[in-house]
């Protein structure tokens, strides 16, 4: 059967959908990066991501507010800000904290495990079957987990970060913990959304993940308006760059791409995570972590695939 043409009106739309889902994706991709900048200025992690969360949930709120998005009803709201934001906060703490002992590049890596991690619990449900297609691609994840784990363990050194710290080991058990919480939170969040448009629960979400940090800042005493202009700017970057914009990026990118062409397109963020990481924080970029790096996203790539049929 002969393949239906590309007109230019599809051309235009796949272009323009692939430049929304690389934004979407440098956007993400540069969280480790800023915040890691942030930090650098004496600014602790839990007060950078407190004023990132509320920066983000005022712009957010602000933005939904001039939309006749339908009312959410309260207890809806409350699920949404205890479980999406406490949920959300719990993953990024994680995953964040994972930078006082391993670089932006082997954080990107091991958090894209995320995939695998949904997987596992859908065949621990019964939801899905194990298909040769699943297997080789877990068998990937898995292998591309170890070729870095192994560098790291042999390489006799801390993995070199811009954070003070120490214990490689901590950091890859952080790394992988934020990935299979984060494996289990987007479920969660699917289940929670329903109808609701999603720039309404992730604003609900951004409040609760602002609650949660300014409440771990508060309990460290570390909440201050006393940071240096670097590191303002990073935090503002963070909360408008990495975290409002990207998600409106995904959703221009998502409606013209379709879910299968959007998936393999953000496959790029972990290694954009690692350029940065190596261009912005001068950070190692060894060919045993980029190798690793590099089995991880071809098998994640293979586990979302889905064989788009042509009528």
């Amino acid at each position: 059967m002969t393949p239906p043409r590309t007109t230019h009106a599809d051309a235009t739309s796949l272009g323009s959908g692939l430049g929304w889902m690389l934004l979407a994706a440098l956007g993400f991709a540069a969280v480790s990066t800023l915040t890691s900048l942030a930090v650098s200025e004496r600014v602790s992690l839990f007060t950078v991501l407190t004023w990132r969360y509320t920066l983000s949930a005022v712009v957010m709120v602000m933005w939904v507010g001039t939309r006749r998005y339908p009312k959410v009803a309260w207890k809806e709201a409350m699920r949404l800000i205890v479980l999406g934001g406490g949920g959300q906060a719990l993953f990024v703490g994680l995953a964040l904290s994972s930078l006082q002992f391993i670089t932006a590049a082997t954080l990107g890596f091991l958090f894209f495990t995320f995939p695998a991690w949904i997987t596992l619990v859908q065949l621990l449900r019964g939801a899905e079957a194990l298909s040769a297609r699943r297997a080789i691609a877990l068998v990937g994840v898995c292998g591309g987990v170890g070729v870095i784990v192994l560098q790291l363990a042999n390489s006799g050194t801390r993995d070199l970060s811009p954070f003070a710290g120490s214990g490689t080991a901590h950091g890859i058990a952080l790394a992988l913990g934020a990935a299979a919480v984060y494996g289990l939170y987007i479920p969660l969040m699917q289940w929670m959304q329903k109808s609701h448009p999603i720039a309404v629960t992730s604003a609900y979400a951004n409040i609760g993940a602002a609650l949660c940090f300014l409440m771990l800042t508060v309990g460290e005493r570390s909440l201050t308006l006393s940071i240096s202009g670097r590191a303002w700017g990073a935090i503002l970057a963070l909360a408008l760059f990495s975290t409002v914009l990207p998600r409106l990026f995904f959703l221009k990118g998502l409606g013209r791409l379709g879910p299968v062409r959007a998936g393999q397109v953000s496959a790029v963020e972990p290694l954009l995570t690692a350029l940065l990481g190596a261009v912005v924080l001068a950070q190692p970029l060894t060919p045993s972590v980029m190798g690793g790096g590099v089995m991880i996203v071809a098998a994640v790539v293979l586990l979302q695939y889905r064989r788009e049929r042509v009528a």
